[in-house]
């Protein structure tokens, strides 16, 4: 089946509490994609700043989005705190989210939006932290030739 399903989600920190540091947002990056294969759905860019997190990514059209997103803030909170990350040695998520489709023509703006996060948000910006590393390009083609392009499931 071919698909082309895209959302940008955000979510926040507990209170907006500043949890996310250099190495939580490292971590972010490589757990969040990796969980999100489990459920069906690739991340293609994810933009933070200390106080929340965007993601734009492609999802299955079995996927339900409301467990993704809780697997992906839920398990994402169980290992920080068993890994002791974060500004504060813990991760806490607000409850709730938004979400948002995206059509294929406004993904290099969705990109763009989730790449100024720290210029959007300046005194939240994570310290040491350069940004996020896609693993797709504009295309949602894989960036490094480690397999076949992921366009279908």
């Amino acid at each position: 089946m071919r698909h082309r399903l895209y959302i940008h989600l955000v979510w926040t920190t507990r209170a907006r509490e500043r949890l996310i540091d250099r190495d939580l947002a490292r971590f972010l990056c490589r757990f969040l994609r990796a969980m999100a294969r489990k459920e069906r759905a690739y991340i293609l860019e994810l933009g933070m700043v200390q106080t929340h997190v965007h993601l734009l990514g492609r999802v299955h059209p079995t996927a339900a989005v409301s467990q993704v997103v809780k697997r992906l803030k839920g398990a994402s909170s169980a290992v920080a705190a068993q890994e002791g990350l974060g500004s504060q040695g813990r991760l806490y998520w607000a409850k709730g989210y938004s979400v948002h489709s995206v059509s294929t023509g406004a993904l290099a703006s969705v990109r763009a939006y989730l790449r100024h996060q720290p210029k959007r948000h300046p005194d939240e910006a994570i310290l040491g932290w350069e940004g996020d590393t896609p693993e797709y390009d504009e295309t949602s083609r894989l960036v490094e030739p480690s397999g076949p392009p992921i366009i279908s499931d």
